[in-house]
């Protein structure tokens, strides 16, 4: 005669089935609110009010997923900027290289906000394949928050083929030959960001025309100290006579970046 399992066990088991039940309603009843969600977005974008689309962008973009990305890229082509510039993040999600894709085009939109943003989103996608454009946008943007959101997002790739590109910036005398005219870049924040991303990246490459900066006692301060910062980063030790001397600088924060660089490169 068989015997019974113990009721302790029959208990167990009908408790594993009804959390079993009720954990595969959940995700059914995710599924179908993440796809009504997806619906109502899509329906929204419709709208002949901007501040609507825009906020319909805005969700898909949270949603990240690929499929909500995907509803997004229509919005790249949006009359109003603020939405272009909305939907450059948006549609992160699809993965870099067609993100990279979809977003290039937008380096050449008429509005500067746009410009911008695209650049920022290029460098979230750390794809290597948006150097080039990127460079571009860098070298030849009319705009000083374009430029500098193009060195930024150089840096984000993490790519040497950059290192060029931001080492003209930072210091064209040692790029340029000199019968070329070029327009040496003024503006202190592309100055910083340029020096900023050539640590980020890392390459030895990249230490002269830091190196240059730093001594440059022409540059802001604040340039200077980015790029002492950046060169012990880099951690070449052809840098230490550099570092040496902005290490006595009049300005204390300089002197301190000089001195930590030096530590770092030491090391």
């Amino acid at each position: 005669m068989l015997k019974r399992p113990p009721i302790t066990f029959v208990v167990l088991a009908i408790v594993m089935m009804l959390t079993s039940f009720v954990h595969g309603r959940s995700r059914l009843w995710n599924i179908t609110q993440a796809q009504s969600d997806l619906d109502r977005q899509q329906q929204r974008l419709q709208s002949s009010e901007p501040e609507e689309r825009r906020d319909a962008v805005m969700r898909l973009g949270s949603m990240r997923t690929a499929a909500a990305s995907k509803l997004a890229l229509p919005a790249l082509s949006d009359p109003v900027p603020m939405v272009r510039a909305v939907a450059a993040r948006a549609i992160l999600s699809l993965g870099p290289e067609q993100s990279v894709s979809a977003l290039i085009p937008l380096l050449n939109d008429k509005d500067e906000f746009v410009r911008r943003e695209t650049a920022y989103a290029l460098g979230s996608t750390h794809s290597r394949s948006a150097t080039q454009a990127l460079g571009n946008l860098l070298l030849s943007d009319k705009d000083a928050g374009v430029r500098s959101a193009a060195a930024v997002a150089l840096g984000e790739t993490r790519d040497e083929a950059a290192v060029v590109l931001l080492s003209s910036v930072l210091a064209p005398e040692l790029i340029t030959p000199v019968n070329n005219k070029v327009k040496a870049e003024k503006n202190g924040f592309v100055l910083r960001a340029a020096a900023r991303s050539l640590g980020q990246i890392r390459s030895r490459a990249g230490t002269q025309a830091l190196a240059s900066a730093l001594g440059n006692e022409k540059n802001e301060f604040d340039v200077r100290r980015e790029a002492a910062v950046s060169l012990g980063a880099i951690g070449d030790p052809t840098a230490v006579s550099v570092l040496t001397a902005a290490a006595s600088s009049e300005d204390p924060y300089l002197a301190k970046a000089a001195s930590e660089s030096l530590r770092k490169i030491s090391h």
